[in-house]
């Protein structure tokens, strides 16, 4: 029955992606949008570039999901997933820059800094920011703009200084820390640069769908306890994987002086927390009662056994 489960869910994240693909190479285009002027053609291909290079898209996946156990199927949720995507790939262009963390290689091609050169990568990870606040504040993600309102809101700060910007930087500042961080801040330091953005997913979800106070805190401890699970399976297999697997750089955690629960921790310890996260995700969903949440359960399991 596991095994039957995992193939739906993995035909089901495959299904979103090209959704998901699809929208953002149409948002994505040449053409103007009112109050646009012209789109300058180097910086828009270097977007696409950053956001068109394939990748699971879990982020846009869980919202839709999330969306769908309060019966929202219609476009809103993939619009408000395709934003969040913007996001992310923003993070990643900037991420990978010679100041951050300096990787050549994303999704097994040039990272797009490479591919152009740095300013054209610091435009484009500026442009495709702004652009998922765009796209998150038309009406076709929501006819109430009270919810659109909620969603920028909480995206804005999960994207943001308390958020995955501040992640970063305090991830910057351990890399020359002349004590290593202990577990509990390297928690904190994770639950800000990737976990902000993977609770959002699900918070994004239960805001589009209507959820009751307490179905919506139920789904902010999943997504919490999905995204530190996410971020130390990362750092697993930073560890022990390859760049041929990863379409990454690997080992960079250890030669870079990262604060990884696997530093931390060691790798058996790190490998039992991230399990226990996972359970703690799928004890959460618990509380959704009379509601089918059998795919954020299924992605618990996926975020804990992933090989890239």
């Amino acid at each position: 029955m596991e095994q039957i489960e995992a193939e739906r869910f993995t035909a089901a994240l495959a299904a979103t992606a090209q959704r998901v693909q699809r929208l953002l190479d149409d948002i994505l285009c040449d053409a103007s949008a009112p109050g646009e002027i012209v789109r300058p053609q180097r910086v828009l291909q270097a977007m696409r570039h950053g956001a068109l290079a394939g990748g699971k898209r879990l982020r846009p996946f869980l919202t839709i999901e999330t969306a769908a156990l309060f019966g929202r199927r219609d476009e809103g949720p993939l619009r408000a997933g395709a934003a969040l995507e913007l996001v992310h790939c923003y993070s990643l262009v900037h991420d990978d820059l010679p100041a951050m963390d300096d990787d050549d290689l994303r999704r097994g091609q040039p990272t797009v800094h490479k591919a152009f050169d740095e300013a054209t990568a610091i435009l484009a990870g500026d442009g495709l920011l702004t652009l998922a606040f765009d796209v998150i504040a038309d009406a076709s993600v929501d006819a109430d703009a009270e919810i659109r309102l909620a969603l920028s809101q909480t995206l804005a700060r999960a994207a943001g200084l308390g958020g995955m910007v501040g992640g970063q930087a305090l991830d910057l500042a351990a890399e020359a820390a002349a004590v290593p961080l202990a577990a509990e801040d390297i928690e904190r330091l994770q639950a800000m640069k990737t976990g902000a953005l993977l609770a959002w997913a699900v918070d994004a979800g239960a805001i589009l769908g209507r959820a009751d106070p307490a179905e919506r805190a139920a789904l902010r401890r999943y997504g919490r306890a999905l995204g530190a699970c996410f971020q130390i399976a990362d750092d697993i297999l930073d560890a022990e994987s390859d760049a041929a697997t990863l379409g990454k750089r690997a080992g960079k955690d250890a030669g870079r002086n990262k604060a990884t629960l696997v530093a931390a921790l060691g790798l058996d310890a790190a490998k039992a927390r991230r399990d226990a996260l996972a359970a703690d995700a799928g004890r959460a969903l618990d509380a959704l009662a009379g509601r089918d949440a059998t795919t954020l359960r299924e992605t618990a399991r996926f975020v804990a056994r992933r090989l890239s």
